[in-house]
C-alpha cells in the first residue's frame, strides 16, 4: 500500500487537517467513491478497492473521525423541486468592523435561500449563492430579507442563465 507524501497530501488539499496519519492511496479511493455515491455499502467499497469489509469499515470510521467526511447527504434536483433561479449576489457592507461582519454572517446563515456564502478578496465583501423558485421570489427575498439587514451597502445580482457544471466532488485523483 502506498502512502501519500506530505507534498501530495498538501496538493490534494488536506494540509492543515488535524490527522495523525497521512492518507494512503486506499483512503483516497474510499473518499472518491463516497463523494460520488454516499449510499455505497462498506462491502461495495471494500470490493471496489480490493479490501476486506472490516478494515474498510475501520478506514471509513477513521476518515469520519478525522473530519474528512463531513456528512453523507442526498443531492436534490433543484429544478425538479421548482427552484429555477440561481443567483450569485455580491455584497458590500456599508460599514465594516468585526461586529458588523459577524452580525451579517450570523444573519445570512438563517436564510434557507442562501446555500453558500463566502468572504471575498477584492472589490466585494461577500459572494452569496442563492436559489429561488423564480425571479419574483428572488426579488421578494432581496427586498424583504437581504437588504433589510443592517450594514448592507450594496447588492449586485448575477443571474445564472445556463448551468454548465455543478459538482460537489473534490478533485482527489488529480493531485491539484
Amino acid at each position: 500500500m502506498s502512502i501519500i507524501s506530505s507534498n501530495e497530501y498538501q496538493a490534494i488539499g488536506l494540509a492543515g487537517t488535524k490527522m495523525n496519519t497521512e492518507l494512503s492511496s486506499q483512503d483516497v479511493k474510499i473518499l472518491d467513491l463516497l463523494q460520488h455515491d454516499a449510499t455505497l455499502t462498506t462491502q461495495n467499497i471494500a470490493d471496489q478497492i480490493n479490501m476486506s469489509q472490516s478494515p474498510c469499515w475501520r478506514r471509513i470510521n477513521r476518515l469520519e473521525e478525522a473530519g474528512l467526511i463531513k456528512e453523507r447527504v442526498a443531492i436534490l434536483n433543484r429544478e425538479k423541486l421548482g427552484m429555477e433561479i440561481v443567483v450569485f449576489a455580491t455584497v458590500n457592507l456599508s460599514t465594516q468592523g468585526r461586529n458588523n461582519l459577524q452580525d451579517f454572517e450570523n444573519e445570512v446563515k438563517q436564510f434557507p435561500e442562501v446555500i453558500e456564502c463566502y468572504t471575498m478578496a477584492g472589490n466585494w465583501d461577500y459572494m452569496l449563492k442563492i436559489v429561488a423558485r423564480n425571479i419574483r421570489h428572488y426579488e421578494i427575498f432581496v427586498r424583504e430579507k437581504l437588504i433589510s439587514l443592517a450594514h448592507i451597502g450594496e447588492v449586485h445580482s448575477h443571474i445564472a442563465v445556463t448551468e454548465i457544471k455543478n459538482s460537489t466532488a473534490l478533485p482527489l485523483s488529480t493531485g491539484l
